[in-house]
């Protein structure tokens, strides 16, 4: 009589074109950042998290 109700609600099978559509988005904007962060204007920046590793590895060659 009280409490939650058992009714046969989809939830994953009307949104798992989002789902999908959401993990291809997040590959994406990842390779353009990590693309972004190896340009060599961007590459000498000390804001760039990458960029102690990036000069070790030219200074390596």
């Amino acid at each position: 009589m009280f409490g939650l109700r058992a009714y046969p609600t989809p939830i994953v099978k009307p949104l798992w074109p989002f789902m999908i559509s959401g993990v291809f988005v997040i590959w994406g904007v990842s390779k353009l950042q990590s693309a972004a962060l190896q340009n060599p204007e961007f590459a000498k920046d000390p804001r760039n998290p990458y960029a102690a590793s990036a000069a070790k590895a030219e200074a390596h060659h």
